[in-house]
Protein backbone atom coordinates (compact mmCIF):
# COMPACT_ATOMS: atom_id res chain seq x y z
CA UNK A 1 0.00 0.00 0.00
CA UNK A 2 1.58 3.51 -0.54
CA UNK A 3 1.93 5.82 2.27
CA UNK A 4 1.19 9.17 0.85
CA UNK A 5 -2.44 8.20 -0.60
CA UNK A 6 -5.48 7.68 2.03
CA UNK A 7 -8.03 5.53 1.46
CA UNK A 8 -9.96 6.73 4.05
CA UNK A 9 -11.23 10.16 5.76
CA UNK A 10 -11.99 10.42 9.04
CA UNK A 11 -13.74 12.84 11.13
CA UNK A 12 -11.70 14.80 13.82
CA UNK A 13 -13.35 13.50 16.79
CA UNK A 14 -13.01 10.24 15.46
CA UNK A 15 -9.47 10.96 15.31
CA UNK A 16 -8.79 12.19 18.55
CA UNK A 17 -10.65 9.77 20.45
CA UNK A 18 -8.55 7.09 18.43
CA UNK A 19 -5.26 9.12 19.43
CA UNK A 20 -6.77 9.02 23.10
CA UNK A 21 -7.24 6.07 23.54
CA UNK A 22 -3.70 4.60 22.18
CA UNK A 23 -1.98 7.24 24.31
CA UNK A 24 -4.18 6.40 27.18
CA UNK A 25 -3.14 2.44 26.61
CA UNK A 26 -0.33 0.45 28.35
CA UNK A 27 0.46 -0.69 25.04
CA UNK A 28 3.94 0.80 23.29
CA UNK A 29 4.58 1.72 20.10
CA UNK A 30 6.26 -1.31 18.76
CA UNK A 31 2.99 -3.76 19.14
CA UNK A 32 1.17 -1.33 16.91
CA UNK A 33 4.16 -1.16 14.27
CA UNK A 34 4.25 -4.90 14.66
CA UNK A 35 0.39 -5.36 14.19
CA UNK A 36 0.75 -2.86 10.22
CA UNK A 37 2.39 -5.97 9.00
CA UNK A 38 1.55 -8.97 11.01
CA UNK A 39 -1.02 -10.52 13.49
CA UNK A 40 -0.13 -10.51 17.01
CA UNK A 41 -1.65 -13.21 19.21
CA UNK A 42 -3.21 -11.98 22.92
CA UNK A 43 -0.34 -14.33 24.22
CA UNK A 44 2.36 -12.54 22.49
CA UNK A 45 0.95 -9.03 24.67
CA UNK A 46 0.26 -10.57 27.57
CA UNK A 47 2.55 -11.76 31.33
CA UNK A 48 5.97 -10.88 30.93
CA UNK A 49 5.79 -12.12 27.47
CA UNK A 50 4.77 -8.31 26.73
CA UNK A 51 6.99 -6.52 28.26
CA UNK A 52 10.08 -8.85 26.93
CA UNK A 53 8.74 -8.29 23.53
CA UNK A 54 8.82 -4.19 24.02
CA UNK A 55 4.74 -4.53 23.75
CA UNK A 56 3.89 -3.90 26.95
CA UNK A 57 4.74 -1.16 29.94
CA UNK A 58 3.92 -4.23 32.69
CA UNK A 59 2.50 -7.49 33.08
CA UNK A 60 -0.91 -7.99 32.40
CA UNK A 61 -3.14 -10.86 32.76
CA UNK A 62 -4.89 -12.84 29.68
CA UNK A 63 -8.64 -11.03 30.01
CA UNK A 64 -7.17 -7.39 30.93
CA UNK A 65 -5.42 -7.19 27.73
CA UNK A 66 -8.30 -8.47 26.13
CA UNK A 67 -10.25 -5.89 27.42
CA UNK A 68 -8.00 -3.11 26.78
CA UNK A 69 -7.62 -4.42 23.47
CA UNK A 70 -11.52 -4.46 22.97
CA UNK A 71 -11.27 -0.89 23.94
CA UNK A 72 -8.91 -0.46 20.78
CA UNK A 73 -11.17 -1.98 18.56
CA UNK A 74 -14.18 0.14 19.62
CA UNK A 75 -12.62 3.41 18.80
CA UNK A 76 -11.48 2.19 15.34
CA UNK A 77 -8.03 1.07 15.90
CA UNK A 78 -7.68 -2.34 15.67
CA UNK A 79 -9.74 -5.28 14.44
CA UNK A 80 -9.78 -9.02 15.37
CA UNK A 81 -8.26 -11.24 13.34
CA UNK A 82 -10.00 -13.76 11.38
CA UNK A 83 -9.53 -17.25 9.92
CA UNK A 84 -11.80 -20.13 8.33
CA UNK A 85 -13.09 -21.04 11.73
CA UNK A 86 -14.12 -17.27 12.70
CA UNK A 87 -12.60 -14.80 15.04
CA UNK A 88 -9.15 -15.56 16.33
CA UNK A 89 -7.39 -14.56 19.42
CA UNK A 90 -4.92 -12.37 16.87
CA UNK A 91 -4.97 -8.57 16.36
CA UNK A 92 -4.21 -6.18 13.80
CA UNK A 93 -4.28 -2.12 12.98
CA UNK A 94 -7.10 -0.84 11.24
CA UNK A 95 -6.21 1.90 8.33
CA UNK A 96 -6.94 4.38 11.00
CA UNK A 97 -4.26 2.78 13.25
CA UNK A 98 -2.19 2.49 10.43
CA UNK A 99 -2.08 6.64 9.62
CA UNK A 100 -1.86 7.43 13.81
CA UNK A 101 1.20 4.65 14.10
CA UNK A 102 2.86 6.17 10.67
CA UNK A 103 2.17 9.91 12.50
CA UNK A 104 3.85 9.23 15.30
CA UNK A 105 6.75 7.69 13.83
CA UNK A 106 7.35 10.67 11.73
CA UNK A 107 7.23 12.54 14.96
CA UNK A 108 9.28 11.41 18.13
CA UNK A 109 8.69 7.71 17.57
CA UNK A 110 6.80 6.82 20.75
CA UNK A 111 3.21 7.43 21.33
CA UNK A 112 2.51 10.68 23.46
CA UNK A 113 2.22 10.32 26.81
CA UNK A 114 -1.96 11.31 27.66
CA UNK A 115 -2.56 14.44 29.46
CA UNK A 116 -4.97 14.47 32.58
CA UNK A 117 -7.79 15.53 30.28
CA UNK A 118 -7.33 12.90 28.07
CA UNK A 119 -6.69 10.37 30.76
CA UNK A 120 -10.16 11.97 31.89
CA UNK A 121 -11.91 12.04 28.70
CA UNK A 122 -11.40 8.10 27.79
CA UNK A 123 -12.31 7.01 31.17
CA UNK A 124 -15.37 8.80 30.69
CA UNK A 125 -15.60 7.83 27.02
CA UNK A 126 -15.30 4.14 28.41
CA UNK A 127 -18.01 4.11 31.11
CA UNK A 128 -20.47 5.57 28.62
CA UNK A 129 -20.05 3.19 26.15
CA UNK A 130 -19.79 0.63 28.81
CA UNK A 131 -23.06 2.51 30.43
CA UNK A 132 -25.13 2.00 27.32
Amino acid sequence: MNDSIKAYTYEQKTITRAKQALSCSPFCLKLFQNMRNQSVPIQKIAGTTGIKLGYADRAYSEPRIEDKLLWLINVGLLRREVDGQGLTDSFRLTPLGREIVREWEQGENQIPAPSFGDKATNWLNRWLQLSL
